[in-house]
């Protein structure tokens, strides 16, 4: 976009006001139980066909449809749904090492595949916290794994 297409669009009035408003280019993870080569064909088309999709990458073991373009999360989500007739959602799983506790409760989730936990309960405020240094040096100074540990005698 040249500096007199911006400064047209800039003091154009035929829009009254009216700017459309443009699509980032982002990636889009969704969740979708796929079983076969034909269940990962009838996802990939029914978003290839996309306005605005540039990419789309699928994990089958995963269950893990990537969608790369200038396209809108709820409508990607809504048009494979429709399409595929299953059931979708946004990918809710980060990977393990993100997660302070990645074993406590709403956190761990078995369904998750390998190397991931779910991760919209750590977004949320979790509920636990992370133990600090010293903390962590009085609880192991008094361990009984460790007898000879305990600095004080």
């Amino acid at each position: 976009m040249g500096a007199l297409d911006h400064f047209s669009n800039l003091f154009d009035c035929s829009s009254a006001g009216h700017h459309k408003k443009r699509k980032n280019f982002q990636t889009v993870e969704i969740k979708v139980k796929m079983d076969c080569e034909g269940c990962e064909r009838k996802v990939r088309r029914s978003v290839e066909g996309m306005k605005g999709v540039s990419q789309v990458d699928i994990d089958r073991k995963a269950s893990k449809l990537t969608v790369t373009g200038y396209v809108e999360p709820k409508k990607v989500v809504a048009r494979v749904a429709h399409r595929t007739g299953k059931r979708v959602e946004i990918w809710p799983y980060v990977p393990y090492d993100v997660v302070d506790h990645p074993y406590a409760q709403g956190v761990y989730d078995k369904k998750a595949p390998s190397g991931y936990v779910r991760g919209d309960h750590q977004m949320s405020g979790g509920g636990l916290a992370r133990a600090s240094s010293t903390e962590v040096r009085y609880t192991t100074a008094f361990s009984d794994e460790n007898p000879a540990a305990c600095t004080v005698m």
